[in-house]
């Protein structure tokens, strides 16, 4: 399944309309924000129909699935929107994550719990807004994509220690342009590492910059957002991965994919990647291999891409951290 889809659920008294871009999309906010509303309704018009009173529109059939016989509902559905609301304690089973991972569907699950086997976008965490009897999706974390964190976007972002949660070549780069800026940079070793680390300098001086896989970091948006709360000095920034970055400079030598950057959804199918951050690892992969000198291994980079055009074309796209020399 591929493309973002559009849906309308609209009842005598309440009206739902937003769109989703991705395989994961995440529905959070306190009890009575409207989330077990909306999936109650889609489970009525599923029941029932238009003798429900409720009418949906959407290009794709949207369904929902409890508790009973969850597994093999979901096995037996394709291209559709399943939505799942929150307290069936399937959602965070091992089971339900291998399930997501190549199915032909999407999913919208409503829940303020953290579900760290799936690899789910920061920029497709929603809480609904409410004017009326209309509701629409409200990015929880809007700002995540670029920077979050106490900043104006006027003023750039001078860090004194750089983090990332990448342990291979986004770490490698991310440590030589640090060590030209003059600062260290360390590696979380992975995601849920990152707020050990974070927690491990509760006194250090000066902005953190942590610099995350924003396509499926999702799971630790709620602990590090309030993580930012508490320190005060943490900025994260969340690109949908090292490689979007890179294929985002439009320097590599011969890869021409900025059809897709525009419009990734249109090409990443959800039973094939189940986070973008692996389709642009395999996008680039296979559009260097041909390129001895630019073909690209996750484990370790090779000399071309710390060219200071590939460097100075990602300290634009990062353009409020300030990456010159401190002194």
């Amino acid at each position: 399944m591929k493309g973002s889809h559009r849906i309308i659920v609209e009842s005598r008294k309440v009206k739902y309309d937003f769109v989703i871009h991705r395989n994961i999309t995440i529905i959070t906010g306190d009890s009575g924000s409207g989330k077990t509303v909306l999936i109650d309704l889609i489970h009525d018009y599923g029941r029932y129909g238009a003798d429900s009173g409720v009418f949906l529109s959407c290009d794709c059939p949207c369904k929902v699935i409890d508790s009973e016989d969850w597994e093999r509902k979901i096995e037996e559905t394709t291209g559709s929107i399943i939505f799942i609301d929150e307290g069936n304690r399937f959602l965070v089973s091992k089971k339900f994550a291998q399930l997501v991972q190549g199915s032909d569907n999407y999913f919208v699950l409503a829940t303020r719990e953290k579900l760290p086997a799936l690899p789910y976008s920061v920029s497709e965490i929603y809480g609904f807004r409410k004017s009326g009897k209309f509701h629409d999706a409200k990015q929880k974390y809007n700002e995540i994509y670029h920077l979050y964190g106490e900043i104006s976007e006027e003023k750039n972002i001078n860090p004194k220690l750089v983090i990332t949660e990448d342990s291979n070549s986004g770490f490698e780069f991310f440590k030589e342009m640090s060590r030209q800026k003059g600062v260290n940079c360390f590696s979380a070793g992975g995601k849920s590492n990152i707020i050990r680390q974070l927690e491990q300098r509760p006194n250090e001086e000066g902005t953190i910059l942590v610099i995350v896989d924003g396509a499926a970091f999702g799971s630790e948006m709620k602990d590090i957002s309030e993580c930012i709360k508490t320190q005060g000095n943490i900025v994260l920034y969340a690109p949908e991965s090292f490689e979007w970055l890179l294929l985002s400079t439009k320097e590599i030598p011969e890869v021409k994919v900025e059809t897709i950057l525009q419009n990734p959804e249109e090409y990443i199918d959800s039973k094939e990647y189940i986070s973008w951050e692996r389709y642009f690892t395999d996008l680039l992969i296979e559009s260097t291999s041909k390129n001895f000198i630019w073909a690209y291994s996750k484990k370790r980079l090779t000399k071309a891409y710390f060219a200071p055009r590939i460097v100075n074309a990602v300290k634009t796209i990062m353009k409020l951290v300030d990456w010159e020399k401190s002194f």
